[in-house]
């Protein structure tokens, strides 16, 4: 509806095409991703716009997935290099429903910056 698309834009700050680029942005540099944009991915970007996903929860998702892939024990089994945004689709998810304060995502990306 008008008045939901109205509010996605006020939490979001953004026009659409704004918050697609910048979930692509932010995929685009997510550690252990090729960086290479696809089709799937602009279209999903636009489908979590459409779905009110803030662009706030999309980009602590993107980092909640890294930290999981890098922060493991050094005898893991090495994982394959993300290709698509679609893998981090349940994190988001999962993210949305979270209760943690900003914060642990603050504390997870200043983690990150240090191993890269």
């Amino acid at each position: 509806s008008a008045r939901l698309r109205q509010k996605l834009v006020e939490a979001n700050h953004c026009s659409r095409e704004e918050y697609v680029r910048k979930v692509l942005d932010a995929y685009r540099q997510t550690p252990g991703t090729t960086g290479n944009i696809r089709r799937q991915d602009r279209l999903l970007a636009a489908q979590l716009h459409d779905r009110a996903v803030p662009l706030k929860t999309v980009e602590n998702a993107l980092v909640l997935a890294a930290a999981r892939r890098l922060l493991r024990p050094a005898d893991a089994s090495p994982l394959a290099t993300v290709r698509s945004l679609a893998y981090f689709q349940s994190v988001i998810e999962e993210v949305q429903e979270l209760k943690v304060s900003d914060d642990y995502f603050l504390h997870l990306r200043r983690r990150l910056e240090r191993l890269f």
